[in-house]
């Protein structure tokens, strides 16, 4: 079979220069499957019989002036870039792997040898870029029907394959996400037997497995995966914690793990960014510390946004996850969660809507985006209500921050200055006057201007007995 997509310049450029000094040349890996997948892979991987490197400074000399060449010699890769375009290369070799480590034994290997020792099927196409077969499809484990069936199957024995690199279970769970495929019964039961053999990879790794699920168009799909095959208590204890609904006196909750997967799945198809999503994933993350049964109303879960909030630092930190602003930004989501619903179930105050946009500042779209896809009721008329509620709060908020400029507002009296106009050092009653300014203009005692502040500086100052300096 010839592949006609594969005939670019850049592609002819790789194999005359292959050819140039004798070296059999194959497009591989993600890019020949993007072909068929109809996807762009930015990507483009190449395997030569014989030394990878050679073929890389072959290309890198045809590119010519302006083309920047990378050698890896200790693992037998180099890297070719000019301007947008990136190549990789390698020899074809064959893996041997000790129990204790991913890091494989590498030699020389034959083409066949080289792609038996891919990770799936789909993985393990190649095609020839040398003129003599240019086009031509090699596909020894049938790739092809399994990208056309929608399977990720592994070339080789999946628990030599699992056991060898446990890596691959979670690139199989990340794939089916992304491509929205099957795991073939036989490889998905090897991922359960396989599933300790986690404890050999570091959480980097997984924490970028996960991300890419977290990107894919149905995230869901790949914590249900791995849920099913026993990764999720090894890697995410806290999410798995959060599966099966307890009865008592007849009532039952909600499962929050399926309800969480919901809830990121509707906030994914409303928002690309992956933190939100992962505020998505962890917004009711305390519920399982927090659930209690109270005789008079049922369950409970009393604070449990305050509770996860403090948890996703932990998690964070456990995962390997950046322990910055995004971080802070997902704690932040899950701790004022249920503000907004309160605000529908309640009456809609100017006072509540301001203090929630001066918590929330710029984050309060997102904040309002996890809140509606939160509301996962089976009652449609429920549903509809409370949406309807929300955009009124939304219309509230536009209305209140056109008027007063609430969102980030710093109050237009600062510390500094009480201290100059009552001669204080810093004190606790800095802070009250302080505190007395902010909550007048969030309750809408006085409007957020300078001289209304003032003025009740001043007179909060007098209940202090504090008084102006001459």
């Amino acid at each position: 079979m010839k592949v006609q997509a594969i005939d670019t310049p850049e592609v002819r450029l790789v194999g005359n220069a292959a050819d140039s000094i004798g070296r059999p040349c194959y497009a591989v890996g993600g890019y020949v499957r993007d072909i068929f997948l109809g996807r762009h892979s930015k990507d483009m991987d190449f395997v030569t019989v014989g030394s990878g490197i050679e073929v890389a400074e072959a290309v890198a000399k045809a590119l010519g002036k302006g083309t920047h060449l990378s050698v890896f010699r200790n693992f037998g890769t180099a890297q070719v870039k000019r301007g947008g375009l990136e190549l990789e290369f390698v020899g074809a070799r064959k893996e041997s792997y000790s129990r204790d480590s991913r890091k494989p034994i590498v030699e020389d290997g034959t083409l066949e040898e080289d792609l038996s020792r891919r990770d799936f099927t789909v993985n393990a196409l190649a095609v020839c870029v040398n003129a003599g077969n240019f086009g031509e499809l090699i596909d020894l484990f049938n790739g092809l029907g399994d990208m056309q069936a929608k399977i990720i199957r592994t070339p080789l024995d999946p628990d030599i394959t699992f056991s060898d690199d446990p890596l691959r279970m979670m690139r199989a769970v990340r794939f089916a996400t992304q491509l929205c495929f099957n795991i073939y019964p036989d490889t998905f039961e090897a991922i359960r037997r396989n599933a300790a053999r986690i404890s050999i990879i570091s959480r980097e790794r997984i924490a970028d497995e996960l991300n890419k699920i977290m990107a894919s168009p149905v995230p869901s799909i790949g914590w249900k995966l791995l849920n099913d095959c026993g990764l999720l208590r090894l890697i995410f204890p806290e999410l798995a914690a959060m599966r099966g609904v307890e009865v008592v006196k007849g009532k039952g909750h909600k499962d929050n793990f399926y309800h969480t997967l919901e809830v990121l799945d509707k906030v994914a198809a409303k928002s690309d960014d992956l933190w939100l999503r992962w505020a998505a994933l962890l917004h009711d993350i305390a519920k399982p510390v927090t659930k209690r049964w109270d005789d008079s109303i049922g369950w409970t879960f009393h604070n449990h946004n305050f509770l996860g909030s403090k948890m996703v630092p932990r998690i964070f930190r456990a995962m390997k996850l950046p322990m910055n602003e995004k971080m802070k930004f997902v704690a932040k989501m899950v701790d004022l969660h249920m503000r907004p619903i309160a605000l529908v179930e309640d009456e809609v105050t100017d006072s509540a809507v301001r203090r929630l946009l001066n918590d929330a500042g710029d984050d309060i779209n997102s904040l309002m985006t996890l809140c509606e896809a939160d509301i996962t009721s089976k009652n449609t008329e429920k549903v509809k209500r409370h949406l309807e509620n929300f955009a009124h709060v939304r219309e509230k908020m536009a209305e209140l921050e056109e008027r007063d400029h609430i969102r980030n507002f710093q109050p237009p009296v600062d510390g500094a200055e009480i201290m100059a106009m009552f001669g204080l050092q810093p004190s606790p009653q800095v802070g009250v006057l302080k505190a007395a300014v902010k909550d007048a203009i969030l309750d809408g005692v006085i409007p957020n201007e300078r001289e209304a502040a003032l003025q009740l500086v001043i007179a909060k100052a007098a209940e202090l007995g504090l008084h102006p300096l001459p």
